[in-house]
């Protein structure tokens, strides 16, 4: 039954690449989230006392400097509700640490379904797959607590509604049907004022998150459309 399970992983996961080969023929540069906004900001973990994840660098206090991208995964027209993507790096000792977020549902089997969104401000984020920890599986997620009441996704007028103001975001951990718990804030401005869309990629895999495992079911998942997206010096994100 463990090898089955195995092999239907790895097969789900050539089925993504050859999806996301075909996408690249169309969109040679960046195959599913073509246009975005680059943000800069801080990520500040409050650290213990609040209920451990288990990631040893979730659980401690401190502050990143941070890069991001929010985007629109399809590339649907403006007016049409997409899934968002917003994609934070930061260094970690030599090192580059990536995490990708998606608009999901907030609770039980929603954090698992990907969501079309018009507007970033009232969506939920969230990692989706989940990270391994000392204690179990974990989630990250994200939901604004601060800056416009409305961000629309489309990459101008995102950076026209944010404006001069920060986005502030509530970071969350939490097991994959349990209740979420705080564990820091990451806040995002546009990028030398204005925004203007990164060159960067940003790549889970490559750049995992500092003391954090992961599971190999979501490496056989993941790898195979992330190594097709890598060819020629292109990653996702």
């Amino acid at each position: 039954m463990k090898r089955l399970t195995t092999n239907l992983q790895a097969f789900a996961g050539s089925a993504f690449a050859a999806a996301f080969r075909a996408v690249k023929t169309v969109r040679p540069n960046r195959p599913n989230h073509p246009e975005g906004v680059h943000l800069v900001g801080t990520l500040e973990r409050d650290g213990l006392p609040r209920p451990a994840s288990g990631i040893p660098w979730l659980d401690a206090a401190g502050t990143s400097q941070v890069d991001a991208r929010l985007s629109r995964s399809i590339g649907l027209p403006g007016s049409f509700p997409d899934i968002i993507g917003l994609a934070v790096r930061f260094p970690e000792g030599d090192k580059l640490s990536d995490v990708l977020l998606a608009t999901t549902g907030a609770t039980g089997l929603g954090r698992f379904i990907l969501r079309l969104r018009r507007d970033a401000a009232s969506a939920v984020f969230s990692t989706m797959m989940p990270y391994k920890s000392e204690t179990g599986p974990v989630l990250i997620g994200a939901r604004t607590i601060g800056g416009p009441k409305k961000l629309p996704a489309e990459a101008p007028a995102f950076s026209s509604h944010l404006g001069q103001q920060a986005w502030t975001l509530e970071l969350h951990h939490a097991s994959p049907l349990g209740p979420w718990t705080r564990f820091g804030t990451l806040k995002l401005t546009l990028a030398d004022g204005v925004g203007e869309d990164t060159a960067a990629r940003f790549d889970p895999v490559l750049n995992p998150l500092p003391t954090a495992g992961t599971y190999g079911w979501t490496r056989r998942l993941r790898e195979p459309s992330y190594a097709v997206a890598r060819r020629r010096g292109q990653s996702r994100g």
